[in-house]
């Protein structure tokens, strides 16, 4: 049984709200999904091109926030259909005035992906696994496999411990006050869980190999399949 809410909907909502009160709404908008909107969904949406992204997909983006990669993706390739999902509506609105008229973005607060069973070409996290428990992440992984047709991708932005370049974001949470929720997945973990969902591996991709001629994502990426 899935829990109807986020652990963090209430402490988003206000952490938007004050950036939309004190910033341009271009401005609020970037830094609600951290900064550099064009810079990353360019790096972001090159990363979905390499895994197999490409025209005429079913795309569903989980954590879309105000639409940085939906923004970026939609220069690069013409989805068939592109549904996005996150927990604040005011991110879902200024989304909707950066993409294509067909392009979906919902209000979802539950544990769940939702779309109809092997309806899903394409599905994609960056920086959403990051900030989620593990018994959340499980089950998020678990629906996003019912959801994706046999062959289909999920690409995964995660943080590790094992990279070296991820030890900062581990550091700078011990110094705030509350701690912010940081999760780090070691690529074992994805393995086990994989394993036991049935999600093969293609590739992991470190934090600093850059896969897009604008740079590297700095969190690591993980490439699934679906079995046919």
């Amino acid at each position: 049984t899935f829990k109807s809410d986020f652990h963090f909907v209430e402490d988003y909502e206000l952490h938007v709200e004050n950036l939309i009160k004190n910033h341009s709404m271009d401005e609020a908008m970037s830094l609600a999904v951290g900064g550099h909107y064009e810079l990353v969904g360019d790096i972001a949406s090159d990363i979905l091109i390499y895994a197999g992204a490409a025209s005429g997909q079913c795309y569903f983006d989980f954590g879309c926030g105000s639409g940085r990669i939906a923004h970026a993706l939609s220069k690069k390739v013409d989805a068939m259909c592109y549904k996005g999902t996150d927990v604040v509506q005011s991110l879902l609105d200024y989304a909707n005035t950066k993409t294509p008229n067909h392009y979906k973005f919902i209000l979802h607060r539950k544990l769940s992906i939702p779309s109809k069973n092997n309806t899903v070409d394409f599905g994609f996290a960056f920086s959403i696994f990051t900030h989620l428990l593990q018994t959340e992440c499980y089950l998020y992984l678990r629906d996003f496999y019912r959801a994706i047709k046999p062959g289909g991708k999920l690409v995964i932005s995660f943080l590790e411990h094992e990279a070296p370049y991820h030890w900062p974001v581990f550091e700078s949470s011990l110094s705030q006050e509350p701690a912010p929720l940081n999760t780090f997945i070691e690529r074992g973990q994805w393995k086990v869980w994989c394993d036991h969902i049935g999600f093969t591996i293609d590739r992991f991709i470190d934090g600093t190999d850059p896969i897009s001629q604008r740079g590297a994502l700095g969190q690591s990426v993980l490439i699934l399949s679906k079995p046919t």
